[in-house]
């Protein structure tokens, strides 16, 4: 805009000078004021003299200039800016002038352009500059100085940039959304942002992170920096940072103090319940939630017991808030352990009540495992797959389809315990379900999944102790034989059906070291393994020879073994008189057959025909004679051995042997020529008249001598016997299995030591825990109902108590007595309704 004229400073004094002289004479107080004007005035005019003087010298010519009153300094020529040079000018003075109020006046540094100038203005004249140690001089307050500062960096542009959108209401900050606060990316999400998040009381909730609050520059995430109700806006800037920091690592730190996982935590709560009532989009976060929590509780879990609970009993908001009515035929979703059984399998198990349903296999395990006044030993927590396979094989052999639950008084519901107070305020958060039942109020249902836990823990201790010495050997063929088959892992599934392909529904010959590489055996088996072996192998239908488990020498690696295919259990007695008189047949005759150094084939071939004739055998034992045979032409009997187990024995003896193998010779109703052949080797090899096997034979199925004439049909054609005199002559086989028991004594088999009880691990030498608070099963369990809530009413209590055949007013005496002498207070407080102290809770998770 123009410039105005201005009036100099030496015309109003002397203006001044004037009218103080004409007007205040007239008056007797107006000498002074004209004494005083006057001495102003003078001093006024004296400083403009002595500033004109100050100006009239250049520095640099030695004439004199008197600038005009309209003159505009001009700024000295300066070098091009640059980042690492600071430029500071000489100081520019000017002579002191009048600027009114309204009138603008443009500071800018030295070194910037000036701005044009506008059109009434004449051209700038260089101002002079004061040259170093000039002297000092006063300046009046309404005089404008030209103040020099440092060149600050130039830029082609600038914008001011728009304000970030956390910087409105708070909002959630869904899961994978990055998100800066105070130079910390938090990149994972799930929290709440902004400068106004209220609660139910209009209070700031406290999960809310406000990015104007200060922040420290650096914290300790291991320390605590708050009370027990945390809140990001209360809390101190190093805090803040800490918590930040946690944030931004991924909220995994162990060493985090676990005040900053519940301010976290409480984020998750707000947004599952108190979004999750209207907004969609929060409901589909659930799962994330639910997600999130699972993970929290495994890092931090056992970190604190306080922590742990609230986390589940939020799970089960999460997990039940919207559920189907068949949930019990849904995969049981993971919990951590506490105290109570949680909500989720509580209200599958209602549900098969209100059904009349069985309670499915995997929902019985989940019960079982769960139950909080069920003991675990170690096996069901070391060996997790094998006990819950068994478990479900051992509940389907004892319940079939499964338990059926009865429809009891006690209806289910949750009332939820917010972590937050944020929340306060709220009278009641809860979820109720109707007319289901809560059915774990029940104990005998417990009581029969118990027995099977037990069973089932005790059917997998070798395996578990085992494990317990060989960490790495879970998949060994020593550790396999301690399982039933049914548990065994698919490899080892592979490689008996492999097996048992070869197999076919013959046999096959191989080695012992064989069998142990098929199923990748570090070392050779003892007695007790190579009998579990021959077991396991049995319930596959594969049978082994020799007959361990009759009692047979164990096979070395190098020893040959016979595999046979057994489609039927050997349910009968090995032992029997029968059956040990045709194998030690077997071997006489392949004893003799292999002693000029040739078992032929045809000499197998008719030991085979024998064996199959034999109808007074069951199919088991033919199976396993025909493959004692097979083992006989691999590993022929020596029968100088056989020889000198029958030497001890009388003649008499050896006769009762002897007439007792022609007995089983003719037990099909006929002795062909070949088996009267077959018996007259055994007869020399017990050292008896071969021609005794036609009387003996004509004995048994006549009762007189034979002839010469018949002795001569007996090797044409065979006898004829009476099958009557055959039954009686087999009463003597008591005797006769006494004294085969003396032959086959080195085959005995092992004498069943009495039971024992099994040997502990070292990590149950803890006893089982009791009730809570000591008190009694059924006590114990109303406490824990009582748990379940913070208040109930008197006619809910009388259901529970009915459930557990109790006296309400009993049952709370006897339980308030326990507590007060445990902990020094009350369990619960009122009568209808009844309040459950907040203090036992505390003392549970301490």
């Amino acid at each position: 805009m123009p410039k105005k004229k201005k009036t100099s400073s030496g015309v109003v004094a002397a203006m001044t000078l004037v009218i103080l002289f004409i007007v205040f004479p007239k008056y007797s107080w107006g000498y002074i004021v004209l004494f005083m004007g006057g001495i102003w005035a003078c001093g006024l005019l004296l400083s403009t003299k002595k500033q004109s003087a100050a100006h009239t010298v250049a520095p640099n010519s030695g004439t004199t200039e008197t600038p005009s009153k309209s003159s505009v300094p001009v700024r000295p020529k300066m070098a091009a800016h640059t980042t690492d040079t600071v430029f500071t000018p000489a100081l520019v003075v000017q002579p002191a002038r009048f600027v009114p109020d309204e009138h603008p006046v443009s500071i800018a540094p030295p070194g910037l352009p000036a701005q044009a100038p506008s059109p009434d203005q004449r051209p700038p004249v260089k101002a002079p500059v004061a040259a170093p140690g000039a002297h000092r001089r006063f300046v009046d307050d309404d005089a404008p100085v030209s103040v020099a500062t440092q060149v600050p960096a130039t830029h082609e542009n600038f914008a001011i940039p728009q304000a970030p959108a956390i910087l409105g209401p708070g909002r959630w900050i869904t899961q994978g959304e990055s998100v800066m606060v105070a130079g910390s990316l938090i990149t994972g999400g799930m929290i709440y942002v902004g400068n106004d998040l209220k609660t139910y009381s209009k209070s700031t909730d406290p999960c809310l992170i406000n990015p104007n609050l200060t922040v420290a520059a650096q914290a300790n995430l291991s320390k605590r920096e708050f009370g027990y109700w945390p809140s990001y806006s209360q809390i101190s800037p190093t805090a803040r940072r800490a918590y930040l920091t946690w944030l931004a690592g991924g909220r995994r730190d162990m060493e985090a103090d676990i005040g900053y996982v519940f301010l976290f935590f409480y984020g998750l709560e707000r947004r599952a319940i108190v979004d999750g009532q209207d907004d969609e989009q929060a409901r589909c976060d659930r799962p994330a939630i639910a997600q999130e929590i699972r993970r929290l509780l495994v890092i931090y879990g056992e970190k604190s017991y306080s922590f742990k609970r609230y986390a589940s009993e939020l799970l089960d908001w999460l997990e039940v808030a919207d559920y189907s009515k068949q949930l019990y035929n849904e995969p049981v979703p993971t919990f951590p352990q506490t105290f109570e059984l949680p909500l989720y399998i509580r209200l599958a198990l209602g549900l098969t009540a209100v059904d009349a349903v069985p309670v499915p296999g995997h929902l019985a395990l989940a019960w079982a495992r769960m139950d909080p006044t069920s003991y675990l030993r170690t096996p069901a927590t070391r060996c997790v797959e094998q006990f819950d396979k068994l478990f479900l094989q051992r509940y389907a052999e004892e319940f079939k389809q499964g338990v059926i639950l009865p429809r009891n008084k006690t209806k289910l519901k949750l009332v939820y315990r917010p972590a937050s107070a944020g929340f306060q305020g709220v009278n009641e958060i809860k979820l109720t379900f109707g007319d289901v039942p809560d059915v774990t109020v029940l104990t005998a249902p417990q009581t029969r999944l118990k027995k099977i836990v037990d069973a089932v823990s005790a059917e997998l201790d070798p395996y578990s102790r085992y494990l317990g010495r060989n960490l790495d050997a879970a998949a060994s063929l020593e550790a396999l034989l301690l399982l039933p088959f049914t548990l065994w892992p698919p490899e080892s599934e592979k490689a008996v059906n492999a097996l048992k392909a070869r197999i076919g529904s013959g046999m096959v010959v191989m080695t012992m070291q064989d069998l142990l590489d098929t199923f990748q055996a570090k070392a050779a088996l003892n007695k007790d393994r190579a009998i579990t072996l021959a077991k396991a192998l049995e319930s596959m239908q594969i049978g082994f020879e020799p007959d361990v488990l009759g009692g047979a020498k164990t096979p070395k690696p190098e020893d040959h073994i016979v595999l046979f295919f057994a489609p039927e259990p050997d349910t009968s007695q090995r032992r029997t008189s029968v059956y040990q008189a045709a194998t030690l047949t077997l071997q006489l005759a392949s004893a003799v057959a292999s002693a000029d150094g040739d078992f032929s084939v045809r000499e197998m071939g008719h030991l085979r025909e024998q064996v199959q004739a034999w109808t007074h055998l069951s199919p088991a034992q033919s199976s396993r004679l025909l493959a004692h045979l097979r083992l006989l032409v691999a590993v022929p009997v020596s029968l100088t051995s056989l020889k000198k187990k029958l030497e001890p024995l009388d003649t008499e003896s050896k006769e009762t042997i002897a007439a007792f193998m022609a007995t089983v010779a003719q037990s099909d109703g006929s002795v062909t020529p070949a088996e009267v052949k077959i018996l007259e080797k055994v007869y020399k090899a017990l050292g008896l008249d071969a021609k005794k096997v036609f009387s003996d034979v004509h004995a048994v199925g006549t009762g007189a001598t034979p002839t010469a004439g018949v002795l001569a049909k007996t090797e044409s054609t065979g006898f004829q016997l009476d099958i009557a005199k055959i039954a009686a002559l087999q009463k003597d086989s008591e005797r006769v299995s006494a004294l085969l028991a003396d032959i086959f004594k080195d085959e005995a088999p092992a004498p069943t030591p009495p039971a024992s009880e099994p040997e502990l691990d070292p990590s149950d030498s803890e006893s089982p825990p009791s009730g809570l608070f000591g008190l009694d099963e059924t006590h114990s369990a109303f406490a824990r109902m009582l748990l379940s809530r913070p208040q109930w009413s008197r006619e809910e209590l009388l259901n529970v108590a009915s459930d557990l055949d109790l006296m309400l007013d009993g049952a709370l005496e006897r339980i308030n007595e326990v507590s007060f002498d445990t902990h020094d207070i009350h369990f619960t407080e009122g009568e209808d309704p009844i309040d459950v102290n907040p203090e036992i809770l505390e003392k549970l998770e301490a």
